[in-house]
């Protein structure tokens, strides 16, 4: 299998901005509608989430009108698809519903919920109660940005480092590349389907970027290596070619297994690790198409620019001379 990237570079780089643009159109709509890149989740904004499966198909209008009765009626709401037994799925985002203390002789906020549910909608199991404070939340968020932040500069002074300046600022932008593709379609599933990511999505984009810079670090080593052949009847494209077709089979079989177990995961692991899957799965599938058609594509361009940069301008006055 051999893949010319420099004959089709731009229908890679051109795949590649069809992706991203949309993305970051989305995102910037994100920002419009919620204030953020993406729609953020419980762990950033604090407040309770509760899961209930109800033994019957349930209507959205009667359960907005059963929270309004107990002051929720801002709250996020989502109903999954009636499964084959008819039970359906409710997943309610709210701020903190305070449950019952020990010293409690009232009933508290969460049992008022459970009996208006019961009472309107029949039976339920509940699935999960998360609740966080509306401090930590905020907390998270900024401790994994700071996280993301120093990971990024980490890895952009490493690169710099082992590199030259022209394989660095290609693998940069390769890494950058893979980060915005992730975080477009996070923000288009936001839009489409009020996706909200949790910090496990930035545990996912930490571990995407580390795979995405080893992949394009492979590559980049063959490329460097066979370069000692530029000029013996080889262009530098022609050494790009090679050295990807080299490592290709290598880098497809690595990350197939990879996908291949996530894959697994998402669709028979839990409810509560599928954005988590999800991502890993999109972030890494992105890497390894960014280290093998991207990072590479932009540095045989960047090389070809430099070798026009450094030829001297065609004298036509001493070429006319020469032919006379």
């Amino acid at each position: 299998m051999k893949v010319n990237i420099v004959k089709y570079r731009w229908f890679w780089i051109g795949f590649s901005l069809a992706i991203l643009i949309p993305g970051l159109i989305a995102i910037g709509m994100c920002f419009v509608k919620y204030g953020t890149p993406i729609k953020l989740g419980l762990d950033f904004t604090g407040g309770t989430k509760l899961e209930y499966r109800f033994f019957q198909r349930l209507e959205l209008e009667k359960v907005r009108e059963t929270l309004d009765k107990l002051n929720l009626g801002g709250s996020n709401i989502q109903l999954s698809k009636v499964s084959k037994d008819g039970s359906q799925v409710l997943i309610l985002r709210s701020r903190t519903i305070q449950e019952r203390k020990s010293t409690q002789k009232k009933s508290s906020q969460k049992e008022k919920l459970d009996r208006e549910l019961k009472k309107s909608f029949g039976d339920f199991e509940i699935l999960s109660i998360d609740t966080v404070s509306p401090i930590i939340g905020p907390e998270l968020l900024t401790s994994g940005l700071l996280a993301l932040f120093f990971t990024l500069v980490g890895i952009v002074l490493y690169i710099s480092y082992r590199f030259k300046r022209d394989y660095a600022i290609c693998a940069i932008i390769a890494l950058i590349h893979d980060v915005f593709i992730l975080a477009g379609l996070f923000a288009i599933f936001s839009l489409m389907w009020g996706l909200e990511i949790d910090s496990l999505f930035i545990t996912a984009v930490l571990t995407v970027i580390g795979f995405s810079v080893h992949d394009t670090i492979v590559v980049f080593d063959r490329i460097r290596e066979n370069s000692k052949y530029l000029g013996k009847n080889k262009t530098f494209g022609d050494i790009a070619n090679e050295s990807i077709n080299q490592t290709l089979v290598r880098s497809i079989n690595t990350s197939l297994t990879t996908l291949l177990t996530l894959g697994i995961l998402y669709l028979f692991g839990g409810e509560t690790t599928k954005n988590f899957v999800g991502a890993m799965f999109l972030g890494i599938a992105s890497g390894t198409y960014s280290s093998i058609f991207v990072a590479s594509a932009l540095l045989v361009w960047w090389r070809e620019i430099a070798k026009k940069k450094r030829q001297p301008p065609i004298n036509e006055k001493k070429v006319v001379a020469a032919v006379r």
